[in-house]
């Protein structure tokens, strides 16, 4: 591949400005941000922070099909939440849908958020299907 390639998934809401739902380039997906919305009927999950959480990465990883890599391949997470009041109810189904070995992640209060969204994560990946990320264990000081 000689440029960025980008990435359009209809299993996820298209893009409503000028951006990609994702880009491939130098063997990384780049990601946008997703929302909680349902691609098929255009309709916002629920005002509930778990569903919305849920229909997003089942957004995020659809793009990330597209664009050849999987959940399993993610680098590094980005989670704007508008209410940090919401972190624990995100963060359990966020780590139902990276078990084992999560990626990097960042998540901070985003109150620019629009009122109807509770949440947008974004991702960065290894353009692979198949990821077996190794777990390098914290070293203790012995001193």
């Amino acid at each position: 591949m000689s440029g960025p390639h980008i990435v359009r998934s209809a299993d996820a809401p298209a893009a409503i400005g000028p951006y990609s739902q994702a880009v491939v380039w130098g063997g990384l997906v780049y990601t946008s941000g997703q929302i909680a919305l349902d691609p098929r009927t255009g309709e916002l999950d629920p005002d509930d922070i778990a569903r919305q959480t849920e229909r997003a990465l089942a957004n995020l990883a659809a793009v990330l099909e597209r664009a050849g890599s999987s959940l399993a391949c993610v680098l590094k997470t980005t989670v704007y939440l508008r209410d940090m009041a919401d972190f624990a109810a995100m963060n359990a189904v966020y780590a139902r849908h990276f078990p084992g070995r999560p990626p990097a992640r960042s998540a901070m209060s985003r109150a620019a958020c629009r009122s109807t969204w509770r949440l947008h994560p974004c991702a960065r990946s290894r353009r692979s299907r198949t990821c077996s990320p190794k777990v390098i264990a914290a070293r203790t000081s012995t001193g």
